[in-house]
């Protein structure tokens, strides 16, 4: 802990306990570790429901940290059956977090050695690269998903952190968080020995011996592996020396897009592309033009993973030779002299605000001011494009201009900030387009 926040650490600081093994050996050893460091634990339980006893383990989570004297509070999720599940779990327990955690910055996580090569292994039989291959990070920012709403009395049991300026202490500061690992150099074994000796209670989830899991086939085979001489202790440093080239590259990466890019703009407002000079772009080593498109689509579409290998390299060659084409959400073109990724038009054909007042719109645009009544968030679209009087006045192209957002009341456009159509103010990047959260700090952080 010192390593990763010390010396003058935070007053407070949140752990994900979900009631396993390590969850609950990192539980112990922060509770004697804040008894030295007077910092205050608030502990959260993210509920999927999709076991009958995880109700009965956040309770008991809920019982050791009584114990222990620190705050607890259980969250509920509920699938709605789209997409893949483990895919929904994972980026719902951090969109949940976020929402709990109030004011805090930073939220404990027990992933462990034994995570990490298991991780590894799995992306080394996907074909992964330098990315894939490369240590977790012990710390890692999280950035909103574009919801910063708190927590309903509904969705919640037992006591949340300070949620006093929660929206205020976002705008002003910052709507990320951290995700700390300290127990990245443990393995599990150690904790559950650390938790007999102390007789601290744990959960066993069944799901961790169901060889129907990738995880658990790769988990399963780590005896047979060691017995090769390829150990979890060998996996994982191979993982942290390509972390460390992973870092050099994405420094190389920042430094040519700070000599042949930027953020699409007009006079009046961002328009959330990204911008590659061909010329420059075309000199630049293959890696680092993947590295560009890959962070580009990323970006553009809020997606939370990037565009696997093959397509992305398919891609990056049609570009090359002066065509484009659609990926993960986004469009690219090589346009006279740059490279343009744009937001794609067709998923946003009938996307609207969820909440007009204080909403989001394609999880990056962001409303900070009420609506008119009967107002709505639409993308500008060909109707759109026909009414805007100023469009050959900007260097925004039609092909890219569809997909900005627009207010709509009806069939009358009320606002488009990227033409100055509208009282202004409308709309803001989100999250991307706050301060401190441009491309290139995006290219060192994922």
């Amino acid at each position: 802990m010192g390593g990763l926040l010390g010396p003058d650490f935070p007053g407070d600081i949140g752990l994900a306990v979900s009631g396993g093994g390590d969850s609950m050996a990192m539980l112990t050893l922060a509770h004697n570790w804040t008894r030295v460091w007077g910092v205050r634990l608030w502990v959260v339980t993210i509920d999927h429901g999709l076991r009958r006893e995880s109700a009965t383990e956040a309770a008991m989570v809920a019982q050791e940290c009584a114990a222990l004297g620190w705050p607890h509070a259980t969250v509920k999720w509920h699938w709605d059956g789209s997409g893949n599940l483990q895919d929904a779990a994972r980026q719902a327990r951090l969109d949940l977090i976020d929402r709990w955690r109030g004011v805090l910055r930073h939220v404990l996580m027990a992933h462990t050695k034994d995570d990490l090569s298991e991780t590894f292994l799995m992306r080394f039989k996907r074909g992964s690269g330098v990315d894939g291959l490369s240590a977790m990070r012990d710390r890692r920012e999280i950035h909103g998903a574009g919801s910063a709403a708190a927590l309903e009395e509904n969705e919640f049991l037992g006591e949340l952190p300070p949620q006093s300026g929660f929206r205020e202490a976002r705008e002003m500061q910052s709507d990320s968080f951290e995700v700390l690992r300290p127990c990245l150099s443990m393995r599990r074994e150690d904790l559950r020995h650390y938790l007999t000796v102390l007789k601290t209670p744990w959960a066993e989830d069944p799901s961790n011996l169901d060889p129907k899991y990738e995880r658990v086939r790769v988990r399963q085979s780590l005896p047979d592996l060691d017995r090769l001489g390829l150990s979890v202790d060998l996996i994982a440093e191979t993982a942290k020396r390509l972390r460390r080239a992973q870092e050099a590259l994405q420094q190389r990466a920042v430094q040519v897009w700070r000599d042949i890019g930027h953020e699409g703009r007009t006079e009046y407002a961002r328009t959330g592309d990204i911008l590659l000079t061909r010329s420059g772009f075309d000199g630049v080593e293959r890696e680092t033009q993947l590295r560009l498109l890959a962070a580009g689509l990323q970006y553009v579409s809020s997606a939370p993973y990037r565009p696997r290998a093959e397509p992305l390299e398919a891609l990056l060659d049609r570009l090359l030779g002066g065509g484009g084409g659609t990926l993960h959400g986004c469009e690219c073109r090589a346009e006279k002299e740059q490279l343009r990724i744009f937001r794609e038009e067709k998923p946003l054909k009938n996307l609207t605000s969820p909440d007009p007042q204080h909403g989001f719109w394609d999880q990056r645009w962001r409303i900070p001011a009420p609506l008119p009544d009967g107002a709505q968030i639409r993308n500008l679209g060909d109707e759109g494009w026909r009414l805007i009087e100023n469009k050959r006045d900007t260097a925004i192209p039609y092909h890219a201009a569809r997909s900005l957002p627009a207010v709509w009341k009806g069939d009358v456009l009320l606002a488009c900030d990227a033409f100055g159509v509208g009282p202004g103010g409308g709309l803001a990047l989100w999250p991307h387009g706050r301060a401190g959260h441009s491309f290139a700090r995006f290219l060192l952080s994922h």
